[in-house]
């Protein structure tokens, strides 16, 4: 899936901290059940496609097209991928459109797998998707404006922080404010609290029940396979699974490193980034040889406490490896 970068911000209060997320790109609701609608002379490419990307998804069918199998499938599926030309989509599944918030994605490919178009959804699986079949060799075409522009739309940010969004109306406004570099992070707000906001402030809920924060240092290089397995055995320490992670935290020098974002992309989980001021502000109790030789403290236990609700750590940091060093905060 793709990964994108946004802000958060983790204090009880509405300023700004430096923190920022990376995920697949959704609204909270990421396309899981996907239907491949195909010709009978393509279904070669579409059992392709199933090969292609069957694995990051819950279910992938194949389903021959006749004239009625948009209506006859819509609402089965959270996404739609059309074998077939735009124009055939358009017209099988404009009359069955309602809500960009309840309508399936719909995304288009041709037969050479050389474009993936999203039609419908772009920021609720659509552009996942599209992504996705980038790997098989198709382009995809993203037209959202934020996305088209390098940037990381507002329902991106919500699937980030395993949210979603309650005020979908306010997103044009806060979309556009993505657009000019005027959004800013995401203020987390703990309650309980009352507040009052206009229609260009998009709220964000979350989708359960709080989870615990994986504080991650890794050296560089590290493999996916090291960060999953000593993930994994920190989570276990706490009699705890992948499913309990809100998501992984860490320090800006850490990002773009592959096998920490892969190993997140693994479990279903974000990322998110602390700058240093951040992190120097919520120091672990544990001595950090990089705080001597760089003068960063401890990224593991600092950024599980900075990312979690209550800044508490759960479990102190431990290494693995020699690679990474993990520290659980709540």
């Amino acid at each position: 899936m793709s990964t994108d970068t946004t802000d958060t911000n983790t204090d009880d209060t509405d300023e700004e901290s430096g923190g920022h997320c990376s995920t697949a790109d959704s609204d909270g609701e990421v396309a899981e059940e996907i239907a491949i609608i195909s010709f009978e002379r393509k279904l070669d490419t579409a059992h392709e496609i199933e090969d292609g990307i069957g694995d990051g998804y819950d279910r992938v069918d194949i389903i021959e097209y006749h004239g009625d199998v948009f209506e006859e499938h819509w609402g089965e599926y959270d996404c739609f991928i059309g074998l077939m030309a735009s124009g055939i989509a358009m017209r099988k599944t404009a009359p069955l459109l309602d809500s960009k918030w309840d309508d399936p994605a719909i995304v288009v490919v041709d037969e050479e797998l050389t474009w993936a178009i999203p039609i419908t959804g772009g920021h609720h699986g659509a552009n996942q998707v599209a992504h996705d079949l980038s790997t098989l060799g198709a382009v995809p075409a993203m037209t959202t404006a934020s996305e088209a522009a390098g940037k990381q739309g507002v329902e991106s940010k919500a699937k980030a922080l395993d949210t979603h969004v309650v005020n979908g109306d306010s997103t044009v406004a806060t979309n556009l404010a993505v657009l000019n570099d005027e959004l800013g992070p995401v203020a987390r707000l703990d309650g309980p609290r009352a507040v009052l906001v206009d229609d260009d402030v998009t709220v964000l809920k979350r989708n359960g029940d709080e989870g615990v924060v994986l504080g991650t240092g890794t050296v560089s290089g590290v493999k996916k396979e090291q960060v999953l397995d000593a993930w994994q055995d920190s989570l276990s320490a706490l009699g705890l699974d992948f499913a309990a992670v809100d998501f992984v935290a860490t320090g800006t020098r850490k990002e773009g490193e592959e096998g920490m974002y892969d190993a997140a992309q693994e479990i279903g989980a974000g990322v998110v980034l602390f700058e240093k001021e951040t992190l120097e502000e919520f120091e672990g109790p544990s001595s950090s040889r990089s705080k001597e030789l760089i003068g960063w403290p401890g990224i593991a236990e600092a950024s599980a406490i900075a990312g979690g609700r209550d800044h508490e750590l759960t479990r102190e940091k431990e290494r693995f490896d020699d690679a990474v060093t993990v520290a659980v905060g709540r």
